[in-house]
């Protein structure tokens, strides 16, 4: 394991300082892949049940999301987890607040283990409209990117659900246009229009949403980067043309409802896009494991999405 403290930060009046240079380098060129711990308000009751933890054993927010930072820590602090597989994590925004072993969790990731923090910034989605269902407004966004100590970069999640040209367009320039604001504050978005696996159009989408990523590609500036992280395509390596824009520093894959078999078997087929799982990530864990067979477990996982991702 590298230890960012020792090689990858510069220590500045006794302080380290992250290396964005390092960091990007370890973003558009790293072997492994991002795992996705932004699990939210919304999506955290389902991954605490997943993980064994039953709604009854909390009785606040609070105490929910107390729950859910434990499981992170114990993922992060795993055997298994280790930057020569996860180059990345994405963390839900009251993550930033928490610590793990004395340290807030960005500092941690990078500056312990070696991974690149970046923050998932969108507040939800809107009612589904012409087939897709696009970011929720961000109110505040320009203070939390100013406040996002620690982070590379950013994530926001629209989804596709048909084949509609105009409301994948409506999807596709709102990302855009979040993309800017966040590459304005410095940071690196990760612009993120899911296609609905269970699509009966899903085919049709992937492609109207690749001509459309093109051409708001080559609206961008010089220095306006962004990486994408989109839904493992029908078509293997539909998404190649992104991934050699110059305005690209990844694409990288969510695996939508996929088993992590399932996740990894389709991935692999496609050689220039890595994983950013979540839940196949977490399949198969609990909080009842000891910690052996929670290392196990996690590792085993860690390998099956370091290998489909290489």
């Amino acid at each position: 394991m590298l230890y960012a403290v020792e090689k990858r930060g510069i220590i500045s009046n006794g302080k380290v300082i992250m290396s964005k240079t390092q960091q990007r380098e370890q973003m558009s060129n790293g072997a492994g892949f991002i795992a996705a711990l932004d699990q939210s308000g919304g999506s955290t009751p389902k991954a605490l049940a997943l993980y064994g933890v039953d709604a009854s054993e909390y009785g606040s927010d609070a105490e929910m999301f107390g729950e859910i930072q434990k499981m992170r820590a114990r993922i992060i602090l795993a055997d298994g987890f280790t930057n020569d597989k996860v180059i990345g994590a994405i963390l839900f925004e009251r993550t930033l607040g928490e610590e793990i072993n004395g340290r807030k969790v960005a500092d941690f990731l990078w500056n312990v283990k070696g991974i690149v923090p970046f923050l998932k910034i969108d507040k939800g989605l809107e009612d589904e409209a012409d087939g897709v269902q696009v970011m929720k407004p961000i109110p505040g966004l320009a203070d939390t990117l100013a406040k996002a100590e620690g982070v590379f970069g950013t994530k926001e999640r629209s989804v596709i659900h048909e084949a509609n040209a105009k409301g994948i367009a409506n999807v596709v320039a709102q990302q855009f246009d979040v993309a800017r604001e966040v590459v304005a504050a410095g940071l690196v978005p990760i612009v993120e229009p899911e296609v609905n696996i269970n699509s009966t159009t899903k085919a049709e989408a992937e492609a109207i949403l690749k001509s459309e990523i093109l051409q708001n590609l080559d609206q961008l500036d010089d220095g306006q980067d962004v990486m994408l992280k989109l839904t493992i395509p029908s078509q293997a390596n539909l998404y190649d043309d992104l991934a050699d824009h110059p305005r690209v520093l990844r694409v990288v894959a969510l695996s939508g409802g996929y088993s992590t078999e399932q996740a990894c078997d389709l991935l692999a087929q496609n050689s220039k896009m890595i994983a950013s799982f979540s839940r196949a990530l977490t399949e198969g864990l609990s909080k009842k494991q000891s910690d052996a067979e929670f290392n196990t477990a996690l590792g085993s996982n860690i390998d099956k999405i370091s290998r489909a991702s290489a």
